[in-house]
């Protein structure tokens, strides 16, 4: 399949997964192929594991495909929001959070753990403009909710029992239609055990979907009552999906893990800069286009930058 392909078949899987999904709010996903600038959220660290997050706009450089790229905006750690000298109208900087929440059977004997883990984390989130929940077994279902209706979503969260089959793939698709119309940053946390029996994508087809987007994922795999047979390939699949977004999987096996990789999501989410830049290549051919964000500062040795590895150049219509 080539490149443009590829992305045309990107816009109709979320068309499709339109038909499986129950909104809460209307609405049916869109997907975009590509827009002017090309945003990234990033995350640095050293060898240690620790965040750097005093860096200056001029401390990076980008690469599109080997060929340096010039940064029209970039939005420190600490300051949020900027704005670049060239009066470039930024995408606002708010936070939108989701939770992508497995109800399905097989997370019958996780579902208090994660229950209680998910409400736990989201109120530490005081900062997100808002919380979309994906809650899914079979089908697929949606809402969204500001701040002022946190507890609102704590009860749809507690209401829930683990039943029917797996969606994972769809849910993670129609999580990603919605985000499509979302300015500023965007953070996906999954709740699930990685197993999908009745998504109508393909895991292939997905990852295509989060190369097309500037979602960053984080997984928090629950395996420990998946069977050993499928275990290896559920837990390599959930960070496959986090590596392509810039993002981290966990397997918690207690509540002092689940405590730990909290902790390291909520770091990373306040370590991250914000950067976009205008393509030098101005072709509309839907190719991917490998990105790659260096760290200049003189005297940094041994350091991690975290990002997305790229994304899909804008089709022709």
């Amino acid at each position: 399949m080539t490149s443009e392909s590829r992305v045309k078949a990107a816009a109709a899987i979320l068309c499709a997964l339109g038909t499986v999904v129950v909104f809460s709010q209307g609405g049916q996903p869109t997907f975009r192929s590509g827009v002017a600038i090309v945003n990234f959220g990033v995350t640095v660290v050293d060898k240690k594991g620790n965040y750097l997050t005093d860096l200056e706009e001029g401390d990076f450089e980008v690469y599109e495909d080997g060929q340096k790229q010039a940064l029209r905006f970039f939005v420190p750690c600490d300051a949020r929001p900027g704005r670049s000298a060239d009066a470039l109208r930024l995408p606002p900087a708010e936070l939108h959070l989701g939770a992508l929440f497995d109800i399905s059977g097989s997370m019958d004997a996780d579902m208090a753990f994660a229950r209680s883990a998910a409400i736990k984390f989201l109120n530490t989130l005081s900062d997100a403009r808002d919380f979309t929940l994906v809650d899914f077994d079979t089908e697929v279902r949606v809402a969204r909710y500001s701040q002022s209706e946190f507890g609102r979503l704590v009860e749809r969260i507690r209401s829930r029992k683990a039943e029917g089959y797996t969606a994972l793939w769809d849910a993670i698709g129609v999580y990603l239609g919605g985000a499509s119309r979302q300015e500023g940053r965007k953070i996906l946390v999954l709740y699930t055990d990685g197993g999908d029996n009745a998504s109508s994508i393909s895991f292939g087809d997905l990852t295509d979907l989060l190369k097309a987007s500037d979602v960053t994922v984080h997984a928090i795999g629950f395996l420990e009552h998946q069977p050993a047979s499928a275990r290896q390939d559920q837990r390599s699949r959930l960070q496959r999906l986090a590596e392509i977004t810039g993002g981290q999987a966990f397997f918690p096996l207690s509540m002092r893990d689940l405590e730990s990789a909290y902790g390291k999501v909520a770091a990373e989410i306040d370590a991250q800069y914000s950067m976009g830049y205008v393509s030098a290549n101005t072709k509309t051919d839907g190719t991917w286009r490998k990105v790659a964000i260096k760290v200049t500062r003189p005297g940094l040795k041994d350091i991690r930058v975290r990002t997305r590895q790229g994304y899909f150049a804008p089709l022709k219509r």
